[in-house]
């Protein structure tokens, strides 16, 4: 598990104060996605799961291990991988197969046993013809995989994506949604920025931050049942939440708190059917 406390933190010498008593825990194999208004502290918040940041107040700890603590430092890093926003803050390598192998050549791992995680970390996110293949010569979704294929070859139990998608076109970003969704049937847990509400609405829990706090916390259907809380902060409903509403206010007996297309199409079909 991994557990905020009370969490505070300020960027100086700004000033700004980026998460203001943040309370939390998210379950080891849980699919969690932070969605919020720019600003509000989600990447902030997602840099304190492997202590590049530390809490200025309060405490985060993985697995009973406390950030604070410099000791804890690199087997936390095990245990959380993160995923940038954008790949080239995080690709060293000049090679696919020399980014991957970075990691575990860090943790000081025979030269076996590097191969066998680099293979392994390739085959996982579904890029082995890869290996041999310059880092310049990528694609932008292909930089992201390599990305993912990184943070695996260290096999962590919790991964952490920043906009995954972002700056991808429709196929790249789908190739790297469902390499993140085999991840978490494999059982590793996924912590997932976004600002695509139809991605959220996939998450087992979504969490809306807003300045700096948690504003909200529950299933989707939970969190995207409350409309008018969350658009006092700005944040869009997804595609199908959004067509269920106004077919509500319409004067159809429809529910609004929908995020699955399938279940709202069989919604309809059953209203068209007592017509």
């Amino acid at each position: 598990m991994i557990s905020f406390k009370n969490v505070h933190y300020r960027y100086e010498p700004e000033g700004i104060e980026a998460l203001r008593g943040v309370s939390l825990e998210i379950k080891d194999h849980e699919h969690v996605v932070l969605i919020g208004p720019n600003g509000c502290g989600k990447t902030t918040l997602i840099q304190h799961l492997n202590a590049l940041l530390l809490p200025a107040v309060g405490s985060v700890t993985v697995d009973g291990l406390d950030t604070q603590q410099a000791h804890n430092h690199a087997k936390i890093r095990t245990l959380v991988g993160m995923v940038f926003q954008n790949p080239d803050n995080q690709i060293i390598g000049t090679t696919v197969e020399e980014d991957v192998a970075f990691g575990p050549e860090n943790l000081r791992l025979p030269p076996a046993e590097i191969r066998k995680r680099v293979a392994e970390a390739l085959d996982r996110a579904e890029i082995g013809d890869l290996s041999l293949r310059n880092i310049e010569n990528l694609s932008g979704g292909e930089k992201r995989l390599v990305a993912i294929a990184g943070v695996l070859a260290m096999r962590p139990r919790y991964i952490a994506f920043d906009e995954p998608t972002a700056f991808l076109d429709p196929a790249a970003a789908d190739r790297v949604l469902e390499i993140i969704d085999k991840l978490r049937q494999e059982g590793i847990g996924i912590i997932h920025i976004t600002h695509n509400m139809a991605q959220a609405a996939l998450a087992e829990r979504v969490v809306v931050m807003n300045r700096g706090i948690i504003f909200l916390d529950g299933t989707p259907r939970e969190i995207f049942g409350k409309a008018d809380e969350l658009q006092q902060i700005d944040i869009l409903l997804p595609q199908v939440t959004q067509i269920l509403i106004k077919l509500r206010k319409s004067g159809l007996p429809v529910c609004t708190d929908i995020v699955n297309v399938d279940e709202a199409v069989g919604q309809i079909q059953g209203l068209i059917k007592k017509a």
